[in-house]
């Protein structure tokens, strides 16, 4: 199972959601974690894929202004993933992934 953790930003970001919002990307994550689990990579509907000019940082989408930055960190558990989330919200948060 991958492991996770998120910076201080992420959880202020996260206290800000609508809870259509909240639902989306909870949503999300079930499919995001399925994906990190078969190993695969990622279905097409998340649209992950690297940040341009921010090396290192990924984006995730959860509908059409739900933007999620993460990037991965040191395993945490032998060989599982481990995930750190920096910013949720709308694409505001890619002011400052």
């Amino acid at each position: 199972m991958p492991t996770y953790e998120w910076l201080s930003a992420f959880g202020l970001d996260l206290k800000k959601l609508t809870p259509a919002q909240r639902a989306a990307f909870e949503t999300a994550i079930v499919l995001f974690v399925a994906d990190l689990k078969a190993g695969n990579g990622f279905r097409a509907s998340l649209r992950v894929k690297k940040m341009q000019g921010h090396d290192g940082i990924w984006e995730m989408s959860f509908g059409a202004d739900s933007r999620a930055t993460f990037e991965y960190g040191p395993e945490q558990v032998p060989g599982e993933v481990h995930v750190k989330w920096r910013r949720v919200g709308t694409h505001d948060v890619f002011k400052r992934p």
